[in-house]
């Protein structure tokens, strides 16, 4: 599953990157749960939170079986 993780956010990541930030994948554990940690202008952001649950989470869960949750760390 993480490879297949890693594939979606290396799609996410060119849109994160146009308004200067980025997102790194931490840990994708057993249950489903994926830890990404974000980066450059993303990085304390009032709009993280939609960035991770409405961008991120949304976008994996529609390609990547198994994934439950997004945690931003």
């Amino acid at each position: 599953m993480q490879e297949e993780v890693v594939k979606i956010l290396d799609k996410i990541k060119p849109g994160l990157q146009a308004d200067g930030g980025d997102v790194e994948l931490v840990e994708v554990t057993e249950d489903g749960v994926v830890k990404v940690k974000l980066l450059g202008a993303c990085q304390g952001c009032p709009m993280s939170t939609l960035t991770v649950k409405n961008g991120i989470e949304r976008t994996l869960k529609e390609h990547v079986p198994g994934v439950k949750e997004v945690q931003q760390v």
